[in-house]
């Protein structure tokens, strides 16, 4: 039985979820209190290694990290006295747009990570770099939908542009406040192929840390640019490339990443020019949620 379903629990990306790690849990009834394990390639052997000698020790690293840190909390209890995020109250109050990333310079690019399927053995590319002009980014590569041949891995084929995790002074989780708006505003140039927007906000349990907000890019191609609104209403809430029964609105007091997925099984070169991403309140849109929630254990 264990064999089977070991053979069978695989997402999209090719990444499974562990067998052993399932069916030594107990069993718990409901769709979200599945406990998962951390992913490992096929046939690569499991690091047992202790956690300590993981660790680089430098001492000149340790006065440069000290220094950053506490000019990070000096800004803190600084901008504090200011206001909300360092900026006064009443411009807090009556912001209607933000720009939450542009990319105007080689230091922009540090805030973001680029991955492929190569991560599980696959042959697609995707690289980052500024456009010739140094004011936008540009993501671009070959996908190859053929997966790796390790017995296991049945489906391959993705690549992924995501943002880099906000930190605030020594290492403490920092998140994104978008209470103030309701849709997300991006200036982008593609090439005609469809890719996947996916936002994470924190979780309050740790078997949520798979949940992902999820809406679709479409893109003109074309040499003009576009400019997208997508309402935050429209996202669907999804975990590990799944959709849930159980839908609610996005939680946009604490947001940590974005990111954009192509994996539309069309095997050749892409590429996305990105100007800015935002965010802006559009007075317009009355919409709470777009999609169906259902009550557990109705009342009769």
């Amino acid at each position: 039985m264990a064999s089977i379903l070991a053979r069978t629990l695989k997402n999209y990306n090719g990444k499974c979820f562990l067998a052993h790690s399932l069916l030594s849990c107990p069993v718990i009834c409901g769709s979200r209190t599945s406990f998962y394990g951390e992913y490992r390639r096929a046939g690569q052997p499991r690091d047992n290694s202790p956690p300590w000698k993981k660790i680089r020790f430098s001492f000149a690293k340790g006065v440069e990290g000290v220094q950053k840190h506490f000019g990070l909390l000096k800004e803190e209890i600084l901008g504090r006295w200011v206001g909300p995020q360092g900026r006064p109250l009443k411009e807090h109050m009556l912001e209607q747009t933000r720009v939450q990333w542009d990319f105007r310079g080689p230091d922009s690019l540090k805030q973001w990570i680029v991955s492929s399927d190569q991560e599980i053995g696959g042959r697609s590319e995707v690289y980052l770099e500024l456009s010739k002009n140094i004011s936008t980014c540009l993501v671009h590569g070959t996908l190859c939908s053929t997966p790796p041949r390790d017995g296991e891995t049945r489906y391959s084929g993705y690549c992924t542009l995501c943002s880099r995790r906000l930190l605030s002074s020594f290492d403490r989780k920092k998140h994104i406040d978008w209470t103030s708006f309701n849709t997300l505003h991006l200036r982008i140039r593609g090439d005609g192929r469809p890719w996947m927007i996916n936002i994470a906000t924190e979780t309050y349990f740790s078997h949520q840390k798979n949940d992902m907000y999820n809406y679709f890019l479409y893109t003109r191609g074309g040499p003009y640019w576009q400019d997208v609104k997508i309402p935050f209403s429209k996202f669907f809430l999804s975990s590990r490339g799944r959709i849930q029964d159980n839908q609610h609105p996005i939680w946009l007091d604490k947001v940590n990443t974005i990111a954009f997925t192509l994996a539309d099984k069309a095997d050749g070169p892409f590429q996305l020019e990105i100007d800015f991403i935002g965010v802006c309140n559009d007075r317009a849109h009355t919409e709470d949620f777009a999609y169906e929630l259902y009550k557990r254990n109705p009342e009769v």
